[in-house]
């Protein structure tokens, strides 16, 4: 069982893991269109934030259950 501090820290962890999943994408989006990447690169960089973002979900899918598991 992890104390309420590894908790906030994973919790933090998961905040900066979607913020710079978010700020690639931006940017792998505005660096497609200024340089005119084809369509399927940028359907990967698509693909890759998808990846971040499902990443992201299960990191707090685990939180979660390590908080509920504390609980009983």
């Amino acid at each position: 069982m992890a104390s309420e501090a590894e908790q906030a820290r994973q919790g933090r962890i998961i905040a900066l893991v979607i913020a710079g999943t978010g700020l690639a994408w931006i940017a792998a989006t505005a660096l497609g269109t200024a340089l005119d990447w084809s369509q399927r690169t940028r359907a990967f960089f698509d693909l890759a934030a998808l990846a971040g973002f499902g990443v992201a979900i299960w990191m707090i899918y685990q939180l979660w259950r390590a908080r509920r598991t504390g609980k009983d």
